[in-house]
This record gives C-alpha cells, sequence and structure tokens, in this order.
C-alpha cells in the first residue's frame, strides 16, 4: 500500500471558514486545516498540478500492482484537513506516504526539494525509512531530468519541524516540492502534461527503489 496526498483541494479557496480552523500540528503546534496552495503567474493553481501528477502517479503505481489510497478522491472538494489526511495514511498502515506539492518561492528559486519530519514521531525505524524514501525520490528526480533546488535545503533534501502532515505520520512519509510554480521555466513544465508525466515518473521511480529497498 502506497499513499497519495495531492497537496491542497480545488474547493479551498472558496471556504476560508473551513481551512483556516486551527487544528492539532504536533509537538504543540497550532496549524490551519488546509491552505489554497500557489499558483504561475498565468493562474494555473496549485492544487490542479498536484491532481494531475498524483493521477499520472496513481496509474504507474496500479500498472506495477501497487495498492494506492488517495487522501482526496476530487480535485472539486475542501480539504481533508492534513491532520486527517495524516490519520488516514496511518490507520491504512501505508508502506510509503507522498505528499505532492509546488512552491511559490522567489522567481530566482527552482528545483526540488524533498521534505522529511525533523522529530518523526513514530520513532528510529520510521525515521530511517522516511530518509530512504526521500532520498530514493531525490534520486530518481535527478535521473529523470529534475534539479534539486539551488536555494533551499541541501542536495534536494531538507527537514522541517513545523508542518502538520510531517509531524503526526507514523508511517514513512514524505513532502515533496517537486518545483516552483513562480520560476518561469518551471511554470511552463508544472502546467503541461509532458512534465506533470515527467514528475510523475520520477515519483514513480523513487517509490520502487524504496520499495525494493
Amino acid at each position: 500500500m502506497v499513499a497519495i496526498d495531492p497537496g491542497h483541494n480545488g474547493g479551498n479557496g472558496a471556504h476560508p471558514e473551513i481551512i483556516n480552523k486551527l487544528i492539532d500540528g504536533g509537538y504543540g503546534q497550532r496549524n490551519v486545516c488546509n491552505t489554497t496552495g500557489t499558483q504561475t503567474d498565468a493562474g494555473y493553481t496549485e492544487h490542479q498540478f498536484t491532481w494531475q501528477v498524483s493521477g499520472h502517479l496513481r496509474q504507474l503505481l496500479e500498472d506495477a500492482g501497487v495498492t494506492v489510497l488517495m487522501t482526496r478522491t476530487s480535485d472539486t472538494g475542501v480539504g481533508p484537513c492534513t491532520n486527517v489526511r495524516a490519520a488516514r495514511e496511518n490507520s491504512a498502515a501505508a508502506e510509503a506516504v507522498v505528499s505532492i506539492h509546488g512552491d511559490g518561492a522567489p522567481s530566482s528559486v527552482r528545483g526540488f526539494y524533498v521534505l522529511t519530519a525533523t522529530r518523526p514521531p513514530a520513532g528510529k525505524v520510521i525515521a530511517a525509512r522516511s530518509l530512504r524514501l526521500a532520498s530514493a525520490i531525490a534520486d530518481a528526480a535527478v535521473a529523470n531530468g529534475l534539479p534539486p533546488s539551488n536555494s533551499l535545503g541541501s542536495g534536494g533534501l531538507w527537514k522541517r519541524d513545523d508542518l502538520t502532515g510531517l509531524n503526526l505520520s507514523m508511517r514513512p512519509k514524505i513532502l515533496i516540492e517537486c518545483g516552483n510554480m513562480r520560476n518561469a521555466a518551471e511554470a511552463d513544465l508544472m502546467s503541461s502534461t509532458s512534465g506533470q508525466r515527467q514528475y510523475a515518473q520520477a515519483l514513480a521511480d523513487g517509490v520502487f527503489a524504496y520499495l525494493k529497498s
């Protein structure tokens, strides 16, 4: 079982009363339920990007016989909150969880970075698996022609302690910012079907390498 978490959702922007609600963000933090995400300068949204990449990734995994759980089932809904998504992944006992996002950094920033939890709640064994998953995906991204971030993290890897979905995960989990939607070159790639398939193939290759290990 692999869980795919397509970041954000198409209906989030119309329901601030839901997505701005404060939830348990782990380690005593209070974070918002969810956000609208970013978009390209041309108006192509992050929630559309993550949904399309997730669909391609799901097909690649299922074609290889992998059972897939999606944390949301359409691009027109609201949420779910990030703590609910983590709970679904945990309940499914996913062997790997891939949370897919696009960044909204300054336009000079380019490249992907893979995030893991600074303080993983499930202990050293799961933490080590998350790091292996992150490394496998980073390596696969580079092999598929995607560069690591030129300014965020190191070598395409980064740890954060403020993200609910990572702080509450009891499974091997990563969150990937596939690229910067505010960078013109990456925005073009991320908005295209061919680019979305390229990202999905990189993620699938990384997941397969991790599962085989």
